[in-house]
């Protein structure tokens, strides 16, 4: 059994969403006059990183989270503003010609909003790549990325046990485990370590070396820590 099939979360592994905080808090006019002076490394000192998450999230604000979250998402000229990790283009590109199928499966409140960027920030390789979006439910750490992987698989005629996503927030973790697929864990700017119980997944430091690793052995070395971690578990 090998990697067939590749799916994108989006934030935090394509794209910089941690760019787009910055400006956001030190640019809106609501923000700006609290945090226009701090300093790219402040960011996990205003958004404290929640164990669940792994990384920043808006929503963690002490006290302005969920106001911080509805502006941010209400405000184009910072919720569009996420650049594009290096490589993204030409590694996607790279990975398609060897065969790879590949997807996003980016998680947001506003499906169709969130489309309309993403075809937008990845317009050369909309021609391969399928954008696919998660309805969030009431919590950011529901079960709509299982739900929607599943849904995929069935979608597409997909193979779980042929199927990686690579993704930087911890929940979406298990609910790639959840699902028969292998999860693959991006250590992007703010990322902290994953809990004891996950330790096994593999971690990227960027796409480029998840596609190092991903032809260097068709993804075996993401497949073997996943055998290796449920036959610990079998064994009690």
């Amino acid at each position: 059994m090998a990697i067939k099939n590749i799916f994108w979360d989006v934030d935090g592994v394509l794209a910089n969403l941690n760019y787009a905080y910055f400006n956001f808090l030190t640019k809106h006019e609501k923000y700006a006059p609290m945090y226009k002076n701090i300093k790219w490394e402040d960011l996990p000192e205003v958004l404290p990183i929640v164990p669940k998450y792994g990384s920043l999230e808006l929503k963690t604000h002490p006290t302005l989270g969920v106001e911080m979250d509805k502006d941010f998402c209400h405000s184009p000229e910072f919720f569009c503003n996420r650049p594009l990790y290096p490589n993204v283009i030409e590694t996607l590109k790279e990975l398609n010609r060897k065969g790879f199928r590949q997807f996003t499966m980016s998680a947001t409140f506003d499906v169709e909003t969130k489309k309309r960027l993403l075809n937008k920030l990845l317009a050369d390789v909309s021609d391969f790549l399928t954008i696919e979006c998660v309805q969030h439910g009431k919590y950011m750490h529901d079960n709509a990325k299982e739900a929607m992987l599943k849904t995929c698989f069935e979608k597409y005629g997909l193979n779980p046990e042929e199927t990686v996503l690579v993704d930087d927030r911890i929940y979406n973790q298990y609910a790639t485990i959840a699902v028969g697929a292998h999860p693959v864990r991006m250590r992007s700017e703010f990322t902290t370590d994953l809990p004891e119980d996950l330790r096994w997944i593999p971690e990227v430091k960027d796409v480029v070396e998840f596609k190092n690793i991903l032809l260097q052995n068709g993804g075996k070395e993401f497949i073997v820590a996943d055998r290796l971690n449920k036959q610990e578990k079998n064994n009690g």
